[in-house]
């Protein structure tokens, strides 16, 4: 693997003329009014365990459609009364897995939020959560190309939407409190961070890693790696629908989604990243209105800065939050 995409000096200014939909803010007011007229109805129930450091929380809150999305929530034992709760999501194909996958947040003293994704959890952590609003009309394997003929029908519609009502089933849990919201996420969980603070606005932090879901034709044209290579081969399939596959896409694109966050951002880019290529990266980021910085790791793939962009993740919530 090596460096593939612009230069970094050419990244940090680059800013494509993403196609933004005339209704785009429209659309979703439209699709979180719908989640609305269901009550979050928001249960918590001890998880039990083998964890001892914090008290561990099996949450269901009422998503998209009334589906009832699953999450773990982490109360320290040793957490300060200032600490703003983290909601967390996650990378493509993957779930909330077990309790014990989760424990970095509440070990700096942080009430920990992690949301299932719905429908998924199939390839690298286990989920819990069904997507029984799924069309099943054709399209490629995984979830970037079902219900691409309507973006209300479209898979992200719904996780963008559960994404958002994770913030509001936090206010739901009196053991929360009104603590400030961090939003964060890594891959498809920073897309999902992005468009959670967008959405609902009660976002107070932002922590957005390699975010996939960002300039869909520069992403399908520069890289083979999934889950961009799925929209490719779809096209491929259906040439007559590209027209329509890209302003569906145009919705999630989360350049379009940064534009409306109201809170500081922090995001990390790896430039040997072939599954989120750096360009799409910072396309989202030069999008941001609001303070942001980025975090470049110039050997990095897809991971990121690892350990050490969390060590830089929780200075950033500190300095932002006190």
């Amino acid at each position: 693997m090596a460096q593939f995409d612009l230069p970094l000096d050419q990244l940090r200014t680059y800013s494509p003329a993403v196609e933004e939909p005339d209704d785009f803010d429209d659309f979703w007011s439209a699709q979180l009014e719908d989640a609305t007229d269901h009550d979050i109805d928001t249960t918590v129930v001890p998880a039990g365990g083998l964890i001892k450091s914090a008290q561990v929380l099996d949450v269901r809150y009422s998503g998209h459609g009334d589906t009832r999305v699953a999450a773990w929530l982490y109360l320290p034992h040793e957490m300060a009364d200032g600490a703003p709760v983290v909601v967390e999501f996650i990378g493509y194909n993957g779930g909330r897995g077990r309790p014990i996958d989760w424990l970095r947040w509440s070990s700096v003293g942080c009430p920990h939020l992690v949301v299932d994704s719905r429908g998924q959890g199939g390839r690298w952590r286990s989920g819990d959560t069904p997507d029984p609003g799924d069309t099943g009309e054709p399209g490629s394997r995984g979830f970037v190309t079902r219900g691409l003929s309507d973006p209300s029908d479209h898979y992200y519609s719904r996780l963008f939407v559960d994404a958002a009502r994770a913030i509001d089933a936090t206010r739901a849990i009196d053991a929360l409190g009104d603590r400030p919201v961090v939003v964060s996420g890594g891959s498809q969980g920073g897309a999902l961070s992005l468009a959670a603070a967008s959405l609902s606005q009660q976002a107070s932090v932002v922590l957005a890693d390699v975010p996939f879901l960002s300039d869909f034709r520069r992403a399908v044209a520069i890289t083979d790696a999934e889950p961009y290579s799925e929209i490719r081969e779809y096209c491929a399939t259906y040439p007559d629908r590209v027209g329509s596959v890209f302003r569906t896409l145009s919705y999630f694109d989360v350049a379009n989604h940064a534009r409306r966050v109201k809170a500081p951002s922090l995001f990390s880019v790896g430039l040997m990243d072939e599954v989120t290529p750096p360009s799409t990266v910072f396309a989202t980021f030069n999008s941001l209105t609001e303070d942001g910085r980025i975090e470049v790791y110039e050997f990095n793939g897809h991971e990121g800065g690892g350990s050490l962009h969390f060590e830089k993740q929780v200075a950033f919530v500190r300095e932002h939050l006190g």
